[in-house]
C-alpha cells in the first residue's frame, strides 16, 4: 500500500486494514487542515515530497512500530498536493490486543513521522502571501524544502 496520497484520506478504510480478531484495542490519529498558523489566517496549504524517499522512510517507521509492539499492526497514509480548510492530511490506525499497545504504536508513528518524513508544507494565507513551512521548527530533522527561502 502507498502511503502518499492525492486523493482524500479514508480513515475506516485504513482502520481495516489493521483490523484482526486477536487485535481488541485500536486507536487512530487523523490530522486536518486547520485555519490558522502562527497567529496567521491560512486559506489553503499545499503538501509536497520526493516519494520515494518519503514513502521509504515512513516504511521504515512502520517497521520500528511492528518491531517496538510485536502484537500490533499499524498503517499511515499522507495526503500530498492541493488541501482545502477541514481536509484530512495524515491518517494513523494501529491495533494491538490492547489499548496500551496500540496508543503507544499510533502516537510513536505520527511523531516519528512529522520529525523525520521528508514532506513539505507550503500556506497560503489570508493576506495573499505564501510560504514554507519549516518542518525542522518543531525540532524535527526534516531537511528544509529548496524553495523555503524564497518569497511568492
Amino acid at each position: 500500500m502507498s502511503v502518499l496520497r492525492e486523493t482524500p484520506l479514508d480513515l475506516t478504510a485504513l482502520i481495516t486494514t489493521v483490523t484482526s480478531s486477536e487485535r481488541g484495542g485500536i486507536a487512530t490519529f487523523l490530522g486536518l487542515v486547520r485555519d490558522h498558523q502562527g497567529g496567521r489566517a491560512v486559506e489553503r496549504l499545499e503538501y509536497s515530497a520526493y516519494a520515494p524517499m518519503a514513502e521509504k522512510e515512513c516504511d521504515t517507521i512502520l517497521a520500528e512500530a511492528r518491531t517496538r509492539w510485536p502484537m500490533a499492526q499499524v498503517a499511515l497514509e499522507h495526503r500530498v498536493g492541493a488541501l482545502a480548510i477541514g481536509d484530512a492530511a495524515v491518517a494513523v490506525a494501529a491495533a494491538a490486543p490492547h489499548r496500551d499497545e496500540a496508543f503507544a504504536a499510533c502516537r510513536y508513528v505520527i511523531e516519528e513521522v512529522k520529525r523525520r518524513v521528508p514532506i513539505w508544507k507550503r500556506e497560503y494565507y489570508a493576506d495573499g502571501s505564501v510560504g514554507w513551512v519549516d518542518p525542522t521548527a518543531a525540532g524535527g530533522s526534516v531537511p528544509s524544502h529548496p524553495e523555503a527561502g524564497r518569497r511568492s
